[in-house]
């Protein structure tokens, strides 16, 4: 069951786009910070918590507050969306718990193979060096 995150965990802040759109660049902040604090969420369990900290990144502050910034569109409503698409996208993948890694031994055929490789290896070394007189 995928978590949901309530409205009053997120914070929104609308600010200035960077980049191209004109005059209305200049004049209107359509551009959406949403702010999530991972570590005072009473939503996420620890180990999503955990997972969340890793694929966060750069994105996550000192205090563990995670910024997504959106501005790929000219509305405050479409960069509220992709903000919070992209954060629930974030907290589907911290949900989903890594695969163990279960240890295995190289086959005794592979062994015997990377035996023979060496040995050849070796030989096609050999064959570079100057001939001795003996």
């Amino acid at each position: 069951m995928p978590i949901h995150i309530p409205n009053s965990e997120l914070t929104e802040t609308f600010v200035r786009a960077s980049g191209p759109g004109g005059q209305n660049v200049n004049k209107v902040s359509t551009a959406v910070e949403l702010r999530f604090d991972v570590e005072r969420s009473t939503v996420l369990p620890e180990a999503v918590r955990q997972r969340l900290r890793s694929l966060a990144g750069k994105r996550l502050t000192q205090e563990g507050v995670l910024v997504i910034t959106a501005s790929e569109h000219r509305t405050q409503e479409g960069n509220r969306a992709a903000a919070r698409a992209r954060l629930d996208e974030l907290i589907a993948r911290a949900e989903v718990p890594p695969k163990r890694r279960r240890a295995t031994a190289p086959t005794a055929a592979s062994r015997q193979r990377r035996l023979t490789a060496k040995a050849e290896r070796g030989q096609t070394k050999k064959q570079r060096t100057r001939p001795h007189d003996d």
